[in-house]
């Protein structure tokens, strides 16, 4: 006899939640089954929200933070300090810097780390668009460099250093607040603000 599944469509919704991070097979199951069938569910909405975000919401040109065709907040914001300019391997790690209130300048989103394994090069990342940024400024800028405090990190900062001697900046490293081996997203407020208080020369 054969065994009862799922139909078709339901096993394929299971297998895209499966993709999503952090997401097993187990709890892609739940997923699925509890938008099909609660009642506070919205699954119609969640995928309308899902397609306007992934049609309107790009990388700035400029610093590689979240952006819409309106523009986006961190270039468009003329409060902020020219002069420092915080590197980021990624766009999310800007919130936890921005809620910590330790950092009112500029940010560049690098797109990720440097990582000889996984074949990621400087080619593979927004350094040279870094380059440009600081060469173009009128004043000196101070850039902070906010990477991972792992293996990959290190080896990105300490290539971001090299790239940009000699150039019209000074180049700090976040203080080691931050956990060995930790990314941004998991600092807390007052880690984060300690960081920042502490960096120095790199």
């Amino acid at each position: 006899m054969a065994r009862v599944d799922y139909p078709g469509v339901v096993g394929e919704l299971i297998g895209e939640l499966k993709r999503l991070p952090g997401v097993g097979p187990r709890s892609a199951e739940r997923i699925a089954i509890w938008l099909l069938q609660n009642e506070r569910a919205n699954p119609l909405e969640l995928a309308a929200a899902l397609h306007t975000a992934k049609t309107e919401v790009r990388s700035c040109p400029l610093c590689g933070f979240f952006a819409t065709s309106t523009g986006c907040s961190v270039c468009d914001d003329t409060r902020r300090d020219d002069a420092r300019l915080c590197v980021v391997e990624q766009p999310a790690e800007v919130l936890p810097i921005e809620r910590s209130g330790a950092f009112n300048g500029r940010y560049h989103c690098l797109g990720g780390k440097l990582s000889p394994l996984d074949n990621v090069t400087p080619e593979d990342l927004r350094i040279g668009e870094l380059v440009r940024r600081v060469s173009a400024s009128p004043e000196p800028v101070e850039v902070v460099l906010a990477v991972g405090a792992d293996v990959e990190g290190e080896a990105t900062a300490s290539y971001l250093a090299d790239v940009l001697r000699g150039k019209n900046c000074q180049v700090t490293r976040l203080a080691q607040g931050l956990p060995a081996g930790g990314g941004l997203e998991f600092a807390d407020d007052l880690t984060l603000t300690r960081a920042f208080e502490g960096r120095k020369n790199f």
